[in-house]
């Protein structure tokens, strides 16, 4: 008799990741000067703001987060390259640890900046650096992985997914429960983040996602299915 093949644990790992987004996006967005850090449509518009002398939006910042965001989108690739006919759980704790590192080098560098003068500057501009190199690394890693309805950093595919595909829409209303869980997640981790960036700073919610990345990667490593290759 065959054993059935055991479920993937990545939908449950990637919901988990959705929510340390909203951290990283409400650290960056609310203690960085209005820079997102994981969502880049946000920056390319906030960038043609700038562009266009739009009080409170300066040029450096949104290009310092999309460069650096591209760097680990880069690192990402690479990384899964190698690891193609490898375990899963080892391409998936290589990168958590990526990510850990860099999200806790900002929360460490954040300790000492002053939110409301944005100072000292350089740490700003290292904040942003690290996280979007995290993000990037992050967004590249699980677009190799082809979860659908998962990306863990941006909700407009899902939104519109959850409308077109209702039975209003014609469709069957499937991956329903995905859905909205990509959104709760993200909002929940929002929430949260705002909440502590406005009480204590940055330093926490980054150094929260930061273990969150790893702690849900490494339960996830756990499970029999990521002993195989990513594509088995």
């Amino acid at each position: 008799m065959i054993a059935p093949k055991p479920s993937s644990p990545l939908p449950g790992l990637l919901l988990f990741l959705s929510a340390t987004t909203g951290l990283v996006d409400a650290a960056s967005v609310l203690g960085l000067g209005k820079v997102f850090t994981a969502n880049m449509t946000g920056n390319i518009v906030f960038l043609g703001f700038a562009a266009a002398g739009t009080p409170g939006f300066a040029v450096a910042p949104f290009v310092v987060a999309i460069a650096t965001f591209m760097l680990g989108a880069v690192i990402a690739g690479r990384l899964g390259v190698v690891h193609v006919d490898r375990p899963l759980r080892h391409w998936l704790v290589r990168a958590a640890i990526v990510e850990a590192v860099l999200l806790w080098a900002a929360a460490l560098i954040a300790v000492p900046l002053d939110i409301a003068t944005q100072t000292p500057r350089w740490s700003v501009f290292a904040i942003i650096a690290l996280t979007a190199v995290a993000m990037g690394f992050r967004n590249a890693t699980v677009r190799q992985l082809k979860v659908p309805d998962l990306t863990t950093t941006v909700l407009t595919m899902t939104i519109t997914g959850i409308a077109a595909d209702s039975r209003l829409g014609g469709g069957t209303g499937g991956n329903l429960g995905r859905r909205l869980g990509a959104i709760a997640a993200i909002f929940a981790g929002a929430a949260v983040g705002a909440a502590l960036v406005l009480r204590v700073g940055l330093a926490i919610p980054l150094a929260l996602a930061g273990l969150m990345v790893l702690v849900g990667t490494l339960a996830c490593a756990r499970h029999p299915s990521a002993a195989q290759p990513r594509g088995a």
